[in-house]
């Protein structure tokens, strides 16, 4: 409703939830919900927003972002009293493992819980979750609502395929009740996907300046070597040799070097990149990159076909300045000094 966190209740008995593995597209699905609060300490108070998610949380992609501590461990008879903190929230409130938070929620009448801090997380995402989310158990939520054990606030559906994102979305549609709001990751975080996109543009319009200084390069390689080769040219000409044969020699000339270049370009382009996937060597500002070191990934497909179309595109521009051959004159060019 509006801008607040409090979600209606949904039910987790529905097929989604209880059968997701029969849905080939479906990877994983776990419920969540979401209460707005105040974190109080002896110095300091803060708003927050409590995600409350379950067993079936997905640990093992969470651990990226889990930098101290451990993740809450849940109670078989009750709901665990141990809490989540980004390292933002953390910071602002001097808070650190092991330590007691008091939690006002708001609600009639008021509620307040003692919780214990057992990790710290950080998603650089400071703007739309850090500096807002803490984690616990979804059982406390449930409790303050009066919700039983199968009320969510909401599910968050894992697909297999992230670039079919609109099938999937249409296929979540079909398969939940009316009354269900299917809401894509890309469209609640819109700016963050626009960024990546813009960055993406980026990098593919630097590649392309990159292909374009290679090519110029090349062609005044290949010049110079004509300039300087005029009087063997003259003297090829000569003995019968005709403009094919001395434009091969040229281009195959242009070749070689175009090989070497990758080689040399490819072991120092990939050490560096295992370098930095290793040791990070190379940091970024989280708060406006949304990460504190730059990603290296590894897509082999890429390389080959970048190393490819580099070596198709050089060894097609090299053929234009070879051009000039013909235009050589032997007798002039014996006479060249």
């Amino acid at each position: 409703m509006g801008n607040s966190y409090e979600e209606s209740p949904i039910s987790l008995d529905n097929e989604l939830y209880n059968n997701y593995e029969s849905y080939g597209f479906v990877k994983h699905v776990q419920e969540f919900s979401h209460k707005a609060g105040l974190i109080k300490t002896e110095e300091e108070v803060l708003g927050i927003i409590f995600k409350g998610v379950s067993k079936r949380f997905d640990q093992q992609k969470f651990k990226t972002s889990l930098v101290e501590g451990r993740f809450i461990s849940f109670e078989d008879s009750t709901y665990s009293k141990e809490v989540l903190l980004s390292r933002t929230i953390a910071n602002k409130l001097r808070l650190s493992i092991g330590d007691d938070v008091i939690v006002h929620f708001f609600q009639n009448p008021p509620r307040v819980r003692k919780l214990e801090v057992v990790g710290i997380y950080e998603t650089n995402l400071s703007e739309y979750y850090d500096a807002k989310f803490i984690i616990g158990d979804i059982r406390l939520i449930q409790r303050l609502n009066n919700w039983s054990d199968s009320i969510a606030g909401g599910m968050e559906v894992f697909i297999s395929n992230a670039n079919k994102i609109g099938e999937a979305e249409q296929m979540l549609e079909e398969i939940v009740d009316y009354d269900f709001y299917v809401e894509p990751v890309r469209e609640k975080y819109v700016q963050v996907f626009d960024w990546l996109h813009l960055i993406s543009r980026q990098v593919n319009i630097f590649l392309g300046i990159i292909l374009f200084v290679v090519c110029v390069n090349m062609i005044s390689i290949i010049l110079i070597l004509i300039m300087e080769r005029t009087q063997m040219i003259g003297l090829l000409k000569s003995f019968g040799a005709n403009n094919r044969l001395i434009r091969s020699i040229f281009s195959y000339n242009g070749i070689q070097l175009i090989l070497k270049g990758l080689l040399i370009g490819n072991l120092l382009g990939l050490g560096l990149c295992y370098i930095q996937y290793q040791f990070k060597v190379i940091p970024l500002n989280p708060h406006d990159y949304y990460m504190s070191y730059v990603p290296i990934g590894w897509d082999w497909q890429v390389v080959l076909g970048l190393n490819l179309l580099t070596f198709i595109v050089v060894s097609l521009i090299i053929l234009i300045p070879t051009i000039i051959i013909a235009r050589i004159n032997p007798i002039k060019s014996i006479k060249f000094d």
